[in-house]
C-alpha cells in the first residue's frame, strides 16, 4: 500500500523537485552569507517550512527578540494557509494521525497539486497525500542544507537571493493560467491583489485581498464545480 501510494505520488512532486532545490539552495546560501550555523539552516527547514518565512526568518534571527513581532508578522505572510485549509477540509478528512502532518507540512507546491491531483484507483488516499508533502518536504530540506554547505565553501554576494520566492509565485501562477481554460479565477485573484496592493500597500495588503478573493469567488464556487463536473 505504502510503496504504492510513494509511486503514484512521486511524478507530481518532480517540477517541485527542480524548484525546490534552487530554491533551498539559495536559502542556504542566505543564511551562511549571515553567518548562521549550519545548524539553524538545517532546524528552519525541518519544524519552519515556510519559504516565504524562512527568508524573512533571517533577519529575525539577527534582530532583538520580539516574540509579539515574530508572531503577527508570520500571521501576515502566512495567512494565505487559512484559505488552504479550508479548501483541503473534504480532502483531508479522516486521515487519522497523519492529518497533523499533512497540515504542518502543507506549502504553495503541495496545496497545488492536492487541488489538482486525486489518488488513482486503488491507491490509498491517506498515503498518497503523505508522500506528496513528505516528498516536497524533504526536497526543501535538502536543497537548504547544499545551499548551507557550499555557503560555506563557496562564499557569493547573496543580493537579490530573496526575489526567487517572488519568482516561483509567478511561475505557479503561469502554469495554472496555461493548464486551465476558465481563466476567470485567476483574473479575480489578480485584480484583488492589485486593488488592495493600491489601497492598503505592501505592508498590509495581504490580509485584504484574502479576504476580498473568498468574497468574490464564493458565490461563483457551485457554478464552477458544476461546470467542471460536466462532460
Amino acid at each position: 500500500m505504502k510503496t504504492q501510494a510513494l509511486r503514484a505520488a512521486l511524478p507530481h512532486t518532480l517540477p517541485v523537485l527542480v524548484g525546490f532545490l534552487v530554491l533551498g539552495a539559495s536559502y542556504g546560501f542566505l543564511m551562511q552569507s549571515q553567518g548562521l550555523a549550519f545548524l539553524y539552516t538545517l532546524l528552519s527547514s525541518l519544524f519552519i517550512f515556510a519559504g516565504s518565512m524562512q527568508f524573512v526568518s533571517v533577519g529575525l534571527l539577527l534582530a532583538g527578540f520580539e516574540p509579539l513581532h515574530v508572531f503577527l508578522l508570520t500571521l501576515m505572510i502566512n495567512a494565505r494557509h487559512l484559505f488552504y485549509g479550508l479548501a483541503l477540509l473534504e480532502k483531508y478528512r479522516g486521515l487519522g494521525w497523519k492529518k497533523p502532518y499533512l497540515i504542518f507540512g502543507l506549502c504553495d507546491e503541495t496545496f497545488s497539486i492536492h487541488c489538482a491531483v486525486d489518488p488513482p484507483p486503488g491507491v490509498d488516499k491517506g498515503w498518497f497525500y503523505f508522500f506528496i508533502t513528505l516528498l516536497d518536504q524533504s526536497y526543501w530540506v535538502a536543497g537548504s542544507v547544499v545551499g548551507a554547505l557550499l555557503g560555506q565553501l563557496l562564499p557569493m554576494d547573496t543580493t537579490g537571493l530573496e526575489f526567487v520566492m517572488t519568482a516561483l509565485f509567478v511561475v505557479i501562477f503561469l502554469n495554472q493560467w496555461d493548464q486551465q481554460t476558465d481563466h476567470r479565477p485567476a483574473l479575480i485573484g489578480a485584480g484583488c491583489a492589485l486593488a488592495c496592493l493600491a489601497l492598503f500597500g505592501s505592508e498590509h495588503f495581504l490580509l485584504p485581498a484574502m479576504g476580498l478573493m473568498v468574497l468574490c469567488l464564493a458565490p461563483a464556487r457551485p457554478k464552477t464545480e458544476k461546470e467542471a463536473h460536466t462532460p
